[in-house]
């Protein structure tokens, strides 16, 4: 991380020398920085005569679905949300005390973006980015985006990402996100390095078009298992304690960790189609093509003692894996026409293997080393836009195979005018739970199981409303129903005295059906250069027994100002933001399988956080500085993220996002 940082301070250096050269606002839209900023307008590059205008829309980012969007440079309250570890708004998360550590859920949304199951280990993924997830770009010029942010103790965060192109058709990105932090406790530290590399190209007659990366994450948490005594320390305030690292934890022998590494490809050739002279568009078009994912990832649990607090262990030494490895190839046939719109029907294939060193006889059952084969999938893409109306659909379902069943995903929007827009949306999904559900082997005897037999596919049903209006604020109403529902929990039929809970975490499926209403509301209010920025979720679950514990309220409301300074040489906007939860019976975290699990022993929640933010952006770079959590030096100190996990204590935190073009 040390040379990460001097890379970082070499660039930095390297582009405040070359402020001339980088993109600024348009002469004949010359205006205030503060109007600059609101219209993300871009530059012409200076002294240069007879160069073509570049603005801020020549740099695309492409996501996963095609969508295209472009380079924002400017300073707002989402962009305050997003400046955090995952570099996204996280108000449904509630983060551990250390950067790159489990974030445990306000919120919970289970449509299936996929219907094959996942290694598991959920809580080690929430920085792991999936095929999905990555971004590709089309730039007029090379670009660079930074963004640097201090951690707690010993450590920094940068995610850097380069993208250039040989020609106008062929761009390629590079990218590394990486950080180290040790933590205020013992045994805390954390560490990750996200590595991606991307190239899309599309030929001179636009037939063939190609895009592919290549991504290698690892991730390592120490675990101590949370606080030992956290009423005589933590929850006293006694002064001698202030100092969190002289806070007793239970172990400080462990670690865990994830690491995978993926090969994607996505290319499509056109087999004929005419161009429109109007629009530039194929009227008709076929196309076939073909997407290809190859990607082996690990889970690894580490301990240098077998501890009693996760029951008894065949080895004193605790060393579990946990494999995967997978190969997913898809081709497709793709018509296009103005009048039916864009079809898509495509074979799926997938192949996994998912294992262990060997086989496990317990006093149950015989465990296997292994779960390998292959599943076959067939299914159609829709999508067609009528005037303000859009029509999207997807389907899937399993041809052969064990694990997969269906897909469904149908959505219609209709854009009423410029300010107001709904959309209507249902998702049906039928699939295994994850890898670790169905097969698990450790060194600690209770946490070895095999239910490939008794355990039977997810089904989630959801409907889906929203209204995107600019007078009333944007509302979203969902309904879920999930039958077959898979978590972890506490086994109730052993004798469990208190704190011994993790000795007897097993996976569990309830057989009653789990119904989850989720309301959402944000609004923002602004007068003269304030504003008022609301999130509020309402959440209601209906079950027979509690398996799904979420607060039924979070609320998050920032008051900020905002004005150009300095002569308008900089945009300033600084604020106060209250995050709220009400108290439920929050998930506990297990750090042997990297999991949460269900509890009923402590209701946690209900106490407020409150950050204060001055946020500023001078030219293309943006700069952040936080109090976190301050109102934590005046308030009580029954702050958890988890039980026997603390929230963070009052800190100041700095960064910048920066841009540079050349």
């Amino acid at each position: 991380m040390r040379y990460l940082l001097t890379l970082f301070i070499v660039f930095f250096g390297q582009a405040v020398m070359a402020q001339e050269d980088s993109i600024a606002a348009p002469k004949k839209l010359e205006a205030s920085p503060m109007e600059k900023n609101r219209r993300n307008l871009p530059s012409k590059q200076k002294g240069k005569p007879n160069v073509q205008e570049i603005t801020i829309k020549d740099y695309k980012i492409i996501n996963y679905q095609r969508d295209t969007t472009f380079l924002d440079t400017t300073i707002s309250i989402q962009k305050e949300y997003k400046y955090n570890f995952l570099r996204r708004d996280d108000f449904e998360l509630m983060p551990f005390s250390n950067v790159g550590q489990p974030y445990n859920r306000l919120g919970a949304n289970f449509d299936q973006k996929t219907n094959y199951p996942g290694i598991g280990a959920k809580a080690k993924h929430f920085n792991y980015l999936e095929a999905y997830e990555i971004d590709y770009y089309n730039v007029a010029t090379p670009m660079t985006d930074l963004m640097f942010k201090t951690t707690f103790e010993q450590g920094q965060l940068l995610d850097a990402l380069l993208a250039f192109n040989t020609s106008k058709r062929l761009n390629f990105s590079i990218a590394y996100k990486g950080f180290r932090s040790l933590g205020k406790y013992q045994a805390n530290q954390a560490e990750s390095g996200n590595f991606k590399m991307t190239s899309n190209y599309l030929t001179k007659n636009n037939r063939y078009r190609l895009r592919m990366h290549m991504a290698a994450q690892n991730a390592i948490t120490e675990e101590n298992g949370g606080l030992a005594n956290k009423e005589l320390q933590f929850e006293s305030e006694d002064p001698e304690f202030k100092d969190r690292s002289r806070l007793d934890v239970l172990f400080s022998n462990a670690n865990n960790r994830v690491l995978g590494k993926r090969y994607f490809l996505d290319h499509q050739y056109q087999l004929f189609g005419k161009k429109s002279d109007s629009a530039k568009t194929r009227k008709t078009a076929l196309s076939l093509g073909h997407e290809f994912n190859y990607e082996t990832k690990f889970y690894q649990f580490k301990q240098a003692q077998g501890n009693r607090y996760f029951g008894e262990s065949f080895l004193s030494v605790i060393n579990d894996k946990a494999t995967l490895k997978t190969m997913y190839n898809q081709l497709n046939g793709q018509f296009q026409n103005n009048t039916l719109g864009v079809v898509t029907a495509f074979v799926d294939l997938y192949q996994y293997n998912y294992f262990f060193n060997s086989v496990v006889q317990t006093p149950e059952q015989l465990i296997q080393s292994q779960l390998k084969g292959d599943e076959v999938a067939i299914g159609g893409i829709y999508h067609k836009k009528i005037g303000n109306l859009r029509i999207d659909g997807k389907f899937k379902t399993a041809v052969s195979g064990a694990l997969t069943g269906s897909l469904l995903d149908a959505a219609v929007g209709y854009k009423i005018n410029k300010n107001n827009e709904v959309d209507v949306s249902i998702h049906s999904s039928s699939k295994m739970p994850d890898y670790n559900f169905l097969l698990y082997q450790s060194e600690y005897s209770n946490y070895n199981w095999q239910h490939t037999d008794d355990f039977k596919k997810q089904d989630i049903q959801s409907l889906e409303f929203n209204l995107r209006a600019k007078v009333w604020g944007n509302i979203m109403a969902k309904y879920t129903a999930m039958d077959n529902y898979t978590y972890f929990a506490s086994d109730p039929n052993q004798a469990i005295v208190e704190g011994a809970e993790q000795a007897f975490v097993k996976p569990f499926q309830e057989n009653s059906s789990v119904d989850l209403l989720k309301l959402k509301y944000a609004k923002e209010f602004k007068w003269k250069n304030f504003a008022l920025n609301n999130t509020v979720m309402y959440q209601n679950v209906t079950q027979n027994n509690a398996v799904l514990n979420l607060p039924e309220l979070v609320t998050r409301n920032t008051l900020y100002y905002s004005n150009d300074v300095f002569k308008k040489a900089m945009y300033l906007q600084t604020g106060i933001t209250l995050k709220y939860f009400t108290a439920y019976n929050m998930d506990a975290y297990n750090p042997v399988l990297g999991e949460f699990f269900i509890q009923d022993k402590e209701e946690l929640g209900g106490f407020p956080m409150l950050d204060f933010f001055i946020n500023a952006r001078v030219q293309q770079t943006r700069i952040f500085l936080k109090a976190e959590h301050f109102n934590s030096l005046f308030s009580p100190k029954k702050y958890y993220a988890a039980p026997n996990y603390p929230y963070r204590d009052f800190v100041i935190r700095f960064g910048l996002v920066w841009n540079f073009f050349s």
